[in-house]
C-alpha cells in the first residue's frame, strides 16, 4: 500500500508540472481576415505615440469602387486619410497598393499574463506611399530627416588653464596602459623602390651603364643596376635589351654583360 501511494503522488506530480509549462492557443479567430501593411517610418512613430484613451480614429481607410468594372481587380482603389491632429509636416493621404500573392501568414497576439491567441490570418498585404498630391511634402520630409543623420553630435571642446590635471594617470591606473617603446609602432622607412624615379636622357643612361661595365664590373643584376643608376626599372632594362646579354645559365646567371661588339669597341677605345 505504500508502494502505491508514493506511486500515485509522483503521477500527479508530473501532471501538474506539465500542466504549467504548457499552455493554451486561443484558435476562436483564427479565420479572421487580418490586413497586414507597410507603412513609412514617420507614420509608425506617428501612430505608436497615439493615446489609447483617445477616441479619435488614428487613421481613416477610404475605399473607391467602379461597379462599371466589377471583374476588373484595378477598380478598387484604397486610400489612407491620416486625422488633421497628427504632426504638422506628416503627409495626411497615402495610397494602399493591394497585393494578394504573398506567403500564408497569420497573426498571433500575447498577454502579460501570457495568454497566447491566433488573432487571424492575412487576407490582404498593402505597401503604404505618399499620394501624388503629398509627394512634395514627403520629399521634405525625407531632406530634413538626411540633413539631421549628418549632423555630428561630437563636439571638440578647448579646456583653458588647463596644466594636464584630467591627463594625469589616477593611482591605481599605472601599468594598465603599456607604454614601452616596444609597443609603440615605429614609422616604416619609405623604400627606394616606392620613391619616383625621373627618367634621363637616353644617351646619358648609356654612357653611364658602359662606364659601370668598363670600370667597376663585367656582369651586373637588374637590382644593382636601378640602385646604381635611380632609374626605373622598366626604362633601363630597355637600355640593357639593347646593349647587353641576359645570361640565363652558368656562373652569372641571372646577370647582364656587355654584347660582344661593345666588348670590342672597349678594348679599341683603350689600345
Amino acid at each position: 500500500m505504500g508502494v502505491e501511494k508514493r506511486e500515485r503522488d509522483s503521477t500527479d506530480e508530473e501532471r501538474e508540472n506539465s500542466s504549467s509549462s504548457t499552455r493554451n492557443l486561443d484558435t476562436g479567430r483564427a479565420e479572421a481576415p487580418v490586413w497586414l501593411m507597410k507603412c513609412p517610418v514617420v507614420v509608425a512613430k506617428s501612430w505608436s505615440s497615439h493615446n489609447p484613451s483617445d477616441p479619435h480614429p488614428i487613421a481613416k481607410v477610404v475605399l473607391s469602387f467602379d461597379p462599371l468594372r466589377a471583374d476588373d481587380p484595378t477598380a478598387m482603389e484604397f486610400k489612407m486619410e491620416m486625422p488633421d491632429s497628427a504632426a504638422a509636416n506628416l503627409p495626411k493621404s497615402y495610397s494602399l497598393n493591394m497585393f494578394k500573392d504573398f506567403v500564408p501568414m497569420c497573426v498571433f497576439s500575447e498577454t502579460n499574463q501570457g495568454k497566447v491567441s491566433v488573432e487571424g490570418k492575412v487576407d490582404h498585404k498593402f505597401d503604404m506611399k505618399p499620394h501624388g498630391t503629398n509627394i512634395e511634402e514627403y520629399g521634405k520630409l525625407c531632406r530634413e530627416r538626411t540633413n539631421k543623420s549628418m549632423i555630428k553630435n561630437r563636439q571638440i571642446q578647448m579646456i583653458d588653464n588647463d596644466r594636464g590635471v584630467l591627463m594625469r594617470p589616477m593611482p591605481g591606473m599605472i601599468g594598465l596602459v603599456s607604454s614601452t617603446s616596444k609597443d609603440k609602432k615605429k614609422t616604416a622607412p619609405v623604400k627606394q623602390s616606392d620613391m619616383k624615379r625621373t627618367r634621363r636622357d637616353r644617351g646619358e643612361l648609356e654612357d653611364i651603364v658602359f662606364k659601370l661595365f668598363e670600370q667597376k664590373q663585367p656582369n651586373w643584376t637588374l637590382k644593382q643596376l636601378v640602385q646604381e643608376t635611380n632609374q626605373p626599372a622598366q626604362f633601363l632594362k630597355e637600355i640593357l635589351n639593347e646593349l647587353c646579354v641576359y645570361n640565363k645559365r652558368g656562373t652569372n646567371q641571372g646577370t647582364y654583360e656587355l654584347k660582344p661588339e661593345y666588348k670590342k669597341s672597349v678594348e679599341d677605345t683603350e689600345e
